[in-house]
């Protein structure tokens, strides 16, 4: 059972996007709550990309963890961020 705050799948997807913000397709990224959290399936990502143009390769890039879903983050209420990102897509308890 993970530990909460310490999910080694959420852990992985914060590496993965700040590989990105090091290669310079993602300007900032957020995760609010990580220390609330047990589950990547119950987290939620909040990304801006460095370019638009960029989205294609961003979506290829974190495609590679499990159940990925985004949306433009029309609320705003939990990052001013523009990207909501989750991985969670079909997710049952």
């Amino acid at each position: 059972m993970a530990q909460v705050g310490n999910v080694p799948e959420i852990k992985a997807v914060k590496g993965h996007l700040d590989q990105l913000k090091e290669r310079g397709l993602v300007s900032d990224w957020v995760l609010p709550y990580e220390n609330l959290l047990t589950r990547l399936t119950a987290a939620v990502f909040f990304l801006t990309p460095s370019d638009d143009e960029k989205l294609d390769e961003i979506w290829t890039e974190l495609n590679s963890h499990p159940r990925l879903t985004y949306r433009e983050n029309e609320e705003q209420k939990l990052s001013k961020l523009a990207w909501r990102v989750e991985f969670n897509k079909d997710f049952e308890l």
